[in-house]
């Protein structure tokens, strides 16, 4: 229900520091939410105190950086805290980030977005890390290997799978919001990634304009003409709006065909209702005509 605290040396000491002192890791990746977990994690520490204290480096301004804790100080703080237990360490910026993104990356439920951006700190955070040592150091901790190699030893997740997630950031933030949300699927998305970023705006428009979201092969196809410089509004369109595998024998329209008939504000969802009960009122009225006993006044 916590962060998962780096190993903690035995010399280290834990001493309160008030919660105005401590400023969250920059460019944390990891959202600090009032979820369920969060609620637990409250009711715990109202029970039983911070068991696990924070870990914090010292910034020049007086201040302290966490780098492990943040959920902790969130709910201290809806608690009423006014000081926390913390560890202090020295750490480099690099050191910091790898301690950062790893203390969180074993919590459940984490969203692609912030996976994403956990592996890109890390990742860059290992480069550059690397680099230093290769050129002072014998013990190099890469030893030839590529660093997403490393973090996907460490996550138990493929190297090429980490460079999936890392393809990601690229994304606009509304479009990694609606993977967040489940509304783009995650290879669909990772193949939108290769657009630029006026076509990604471009296919979120006509995504949201269609209410569809693409498969993987349409997905692909689109990132196949932005390759060739032909990927166009109407294209996108197009894509999004053909009959796909499992509707075929379904009555298909296109969404564009049936917005001129309702107000813009009308969701696909709202369209379909609509259609729905005037469908009925039309067919109650079929059989009314079709009944030979039936009267017309």
């Amino acid at each position: 229900m916590s962060e998962i605290n780096p190993a903690i040396n035995e010399d280290e000491r834990v001493v309160e520091i008030e919660v105005e002192r401590l400023r969250d890791f920059r460019n944390h990746p990891f959202k600090v939410i009032e979820d369920q977990q969060m609620l637990l994690l409250m009711d715990s520490i109202g029970k039983y105190g911070i068991l696990n204290p924070l870990i914090v480096r010292p910034l020049p301004e007086g201040v302290y950086e966490i780098v492990s804790g943040h959920r902790r100080k969130y709910a201290a703080i809806k608690l009423g805290y006014r000081k926390l237990p913390v560890i202090i360490r020295v750490l480099r910026d690099d050191d910091a980030v790898i301690g950062m993104v790893d203390s969180n990356l074993h919590r459940d439920g984490l969203l692609p977005s912030e996976k994403a951006f956990a592996y890109k700190m890390k990742n860059d955070a290992l480069k550059r890390r690397g680099g230093r040592r290769k050129r002072g150091q014998s013990d190099d901790p890469l030893s030839g290997r590529k660093t997403v190699e490393l973090i996907g030893d460490e996550t138990g997740e493929s190297p090429k799978q980490i460079q999936r997630y890392l393809k990601l950031t690229e994304l606009i933030p509304d479009l990694l919001n609606k993977l967040d949300k489940g509304e783009l699927s995650f290879n669909p998305a990772y193949e939108i990634a290769f657009l630029t970023i006026p076509e990604q705006r471009a296919f979120l428009h006509e995504m949201e304009y269609s209410q569809i979201a693409p498969t993987v092969s349409q997905a692909q196809r689109i990132k196949d003409l932005s390759k060739e410089g032909k990927l166009t509004p109407d294209r996108i369109r197009e894509i999004l709006g053909e009959v796909k595998k499992g509707e075929l024998n379904r009555v298909m329209f296109r969404n564009e065909q049936l917005r001129k008939f309702f107000p813009k504000e009308y969701s696909a969802a709202r369209m379909k209702e609509e259609i729905l009960r005037l469908l009925a009122q039309w067919s109650e009225t079929c059989s009314a005509s079709a009944d030979p006993t039936h009267k017309t006044e």
